[in-house]
C-alpha cells in the first residue's frame, strides 16, 4: 500500500502541467516548428515575428508551437522569448520546399480581374480576416491536434503556385477537401465563432478560434449554421460545403493559422 501510494504522488508531481499533444513537425515555409525555449514554472511568452507563438510543456520543458509563413525565407530564423530569467533569442533552421504550381480555368473573369467596385470590397473583407486570423486567446486549448472537419479526399494543394487564367496569383495557403454540396462541416476542435460572412473570393465563410493563436478557417460554404460569438465543441456542425466565391466546383477550402502563418492543415489533422 505504501508503494502503492508513493507511486501516485510520483505520477502526480511528474505529469507534466498543460501537456497537451503536439502537432507533426515540418520546418519549412508553410510548416510548423518545435522550439524548446525554457524549463521555467510559468511559460514564457513567446514571439515569431509580429506575432505571439503558442508554447506547451513537453516533459519537463517548455516548447513553442511556431507556425511559419509561406513567405518566409529558407535560413535562420529567431524567437523572442520573455521569462522570469529576462528575454533572450532562440534561432532555429528553416528547410527550403518547392511547392508545385497548379493551373486553374475560372468562368468568372470579374473572379481573376475585379472591378474597381470589387477591390473596395475586397480590401474590406481582407481587413475583416486580418482580424480574426490575428486572434490570440485563451479561450481554450491549446489543442494542436484535429479531427477532420469534413468527410472527403483530402488534396495536398497547400502551398501550390496557383495560375488562374493563365494569371499567377499568390500560393494556396489552406488544403481542398473534395465533397459534394451539402455535405456536413463539423468543427475539428472546441472554440468560439470569430466572424461569418460571404466574401468576394472565399464565398462563405466562417472563422474559429481554438485558443493560443490557432485559428481555422472554412470557405465556400453552401450554407452558415453559425454567427459569431457561439461557443462550439468539437464536432459541431457549422455548415455544410459548398461552391460560392472563386472555385472550380465544390469543395472545403480549410485553412489553419498558427501566430497568424497560414501553414499546412496536414501537420495538424489525425489520420
Amino acid at each position: 500500500m505504501r508503494m502503492r501510494r508513493l507511486l501516485l504522488f510520483l505520477t502526480f508531481v511528474m505529469t507534466p502541467v498543460h501537456a497537451v499533444d503536439l502537432p507533426r513537425e515540418n520546418r519549412v515555409p508553410g510548416g510548423i516548428a518545435i522550439v524548446a525555449v525554457g524549463n521555467e514554472k510559468e511559460a514564457p511568452r513567446v514571439d515569431f515575428g509580429n506575432y505571439r507563438a503558442a508554447t506547451a510543456r513537453a516533459g519537463d520543458h517548455w516548447v513553442a508551437v511556431v507556425g511559419i509563413p509561406l513567405a518566409v525565407a529558407p535560413g535562420v530564423q529567431k524567437l523572442h522569448v520573455t521569462s522570469a530569467r529576462g528575454t533572450n533569442e532562440i534561432a532555429f533552421k528553416v528547410r527550403d520546399k518547392h511547392y508545385r504550381t497548379q493551373e486553374l480555368h475560372i468562368e468568372n473573369q470579374r473572379q481573376v480581374d475585379p472591378l474597381p467596385e470589387d477591390l473596395v470590397r475586397i480590401q474590406r473583407e481582407s481587413a475583416r480576416s486580418e482580424a480574426a486570423l490575428t486572434t490570440y486567446s485563451t479561450v481554450n486549448g491549446p489543442v494542436f491536434r484535429l479531427s477532420s472537419p469534413v468527410d472527403g479526399k483530402r488534396s495536398d494543394s497547400f502551398g501550390s503556385r496557383r495560375i488562374f487564367n493563365e494569371q499567377p496569383r499568390n500560393p494556396h495557403s489552406g488544403m481542398d477537401i473534395a465533397a459534394d454540396t451539402g455535405t456536413p462541416i463539423r468543427t475539428p476542435a472546441a472554440g468560439v465563432v470569430l466572424d461569418t460572412g460571404e466574401f468576394f473570393f472565399n464565398g462563405n465563410t466562417v472563422f474559429i478560434d481554438h485558443g493560443f493563436g490557432l485559428v481555422t478557417m472554412y470557405c465556400h460554404l453552401s450554407k452558415i449554421g453559425v454567427r459569431p460569438g457561439d461557443r462550439l465543441a468539437e464536432g459541431a456542425v457549422i455548415g455544410a460545403v459548398g461552391a460560392t466565391g472563386r472555385v472550380t466546383g465544390p469543395h472545403l477550402h480549410f485553412g489553419v493559422a498558427l501566430n497568424r502563418a497560414m501553414v499546412d492543415p496536414s501537420l495538424l489533422l489525425v489520420p
